[in-house]
C-alpha cells in the first residue's frame, strides 16, 4: 500500500510542469514515505503531455491518466480520487500557488489522527478586489442557502484520509463540486493557514463568467432555497397586490374615482414579468441538473493511463 498520493490537474500547464517537480519532489522525498503523483492531463492542447511522458522517465512514481478531451478541473480531481491507491490524497494545483511545504505540515496532522487537513488561505491579497469580495459573497450565500458549511477560503488543496476517499468515490452524482462534496462526507477535520503566493507561471484558467457558473452549481447543488425564493416572492407580490386593490377601493369608495397612473401600472408589469423570468430561470437550473443526471454519462473518459 502506497502512503500518499498526490493529485495533480493538469490543462495547458507545460510552463508550470518543470518547476513544480523541482519543488515538490525532495518535499516528498524527505518525508520518507512511499507515494505516487497522479498526474491528469485534462485535455491539454499545448506540450504537457509531452512533458509528462519526459518526467515519468525521471520520476517513476508518476502515474499520467490522460483525457480524452477536457472535462474540467472537479473531473480531473474525481479521476485522481478514484486512481489514488495511497493510505490518504493530497489534490494540488502545479501553478505553486499551492505551497508543496504545506505538506509535510498536512501529514503530520494526518499522523495525530484528523481526517481531513484544510488548508486555509489566511491572506487573499495576491486576487484583484473583485475577486476577494465575490468569493466572499459566494461563501456568505452558500453557506446561509445550504445545510452543508463550506469552509471559507479553503480551495481543493487539502488531505483526505483513505476513508474520506472511499466516501467521497461512493457518491454518485456527476455535477461534482468538489468542495461542497469533501465538505458533505463531513470526518474529523482541522485547518492549517497559509498565505497564498502569486502564480509561478502561466495564466489562471479561470475567467470570471466561468467562477460565476461554478458557483451556481455549488449552490444549486447543495441547496434547493433557490426554489423556494419563487414561492416566497409570490407570496409577498400577492399580499402587496391585495393591499393594493383594498387602497384603491376604499379611495374610490371615499374619494371618487381619479385617472390611473400609466406608470405605476408599467412599473408592475415589469416586475411581475421579471419576478417570472427568475423563477423560471431557477427552475431550469435544476431541471437542467436533473436532466444531465438522468443521462448517466461518465463524468471523464480516460483515453490512456501512461
Amino acid at each position: 500500500m502506497i502512503d500518499i498520493s498526490i493529485i495533480v490537474p493538469f490543462y495547458n500547464e507545460s510552463e508550470s510542469i518543470d518547476g513544480f517537480f523541482s519543488a515538490i519532489m525532495p518535499i516528498l522525498k524527505r518525508l520518507k514515505l512511499s507515494f505516487e503523483i497522479l498526474c491528469i492531463n485534462d485535455g491539454s492542447k499545448d506540450g504537457t503531455l509531452e512533458q509528462l511522458i519526459r518526467k515519468k522517465k525521471q520520476f517513476p512514481q508518476l502515474k499520467i491518466i490522460n483525457f480524452s478531451r477536457n472535462f474540467g478541473k472537479d473531473a480531473a480531481i474525481t479521476a485522481g480520487i478514484d486512481f489514488a491507491e495511497g493510505n490518504c490524497a493530497i489534490p494540488i494545483d502545479c501553478d505553486l500557488q499551492d505551497p508543496p511545504d504545506l505538506i509535510a505540515d498536512m501529514v503530520k496532522k494526518w499522523r495525530e489522527g484528523f481526517d481531513m487537513v484544510l488548508a486555509k488561505r489566511s491572506d487573499r491579497s495576491e486576487d484583484s478586489s473583485l475577486k476577494r469580495i465575490t468569493a466572499g459573497m459566494f461563501y456568505r450565500v452558500y453557506n446561509l442557502l445550504s445545510d452543508t458549511e463550506l469552509p471559507e477560503n479553503v480551495g481543493d488543496f487539502r488531505l483526505l484520509d483513505r476513508r474520506v476517499i472511499d466516501a467521497v468515490k461512493a457518491f454518485p452524482e456527476r455535477r461534482r463540486f468538489m468542495k461542497g462534496l469533501f465538505a458533505f462526507a463531513g470526518f474529523k477535520t482541522t485547518s492549517i493557514e497559509y498565505k497564498r503566493p502569486e502564480r509561478s507561471k502561466g495564466t489562471s484558467k479561470w475567467s470570471y463568467w466561468r467562477l460565476w457558473g461554478y458557483a451556481v452549481d455549488g449552490i444549486t447543488s447543495f441547496s434547493i432555497f433557490p426554489l423556494k425564493i419563487s414561492i416566497y416572492l409570490g407570496m409577498l407580490v400577492t399580499f402587496l397586490a391585495f393591499s393594493r386593490g383594498l387602497w384603491i377601493f376604499f379611495r374610490t369608495v371615499f374619494c371618487g374615482v381619479d385617472v390611473p397612473g400609466y406608470a405605476s401600472t408599467t412599473v408592475a408589469l415589469l416586475l411581475l414579468g421579471g419576478i417570472q423570468l427568475m423563477s423560471l430561470g431557477v427552475i431550469g437550473e435544476y431541471i437542467g441538473g436533473i436532466y444531465n443526471e438522468s443521462k448517466k454519462r461518465p463524468i471523464y473518459i480516460v483515453r490512456d493511463v501512461i
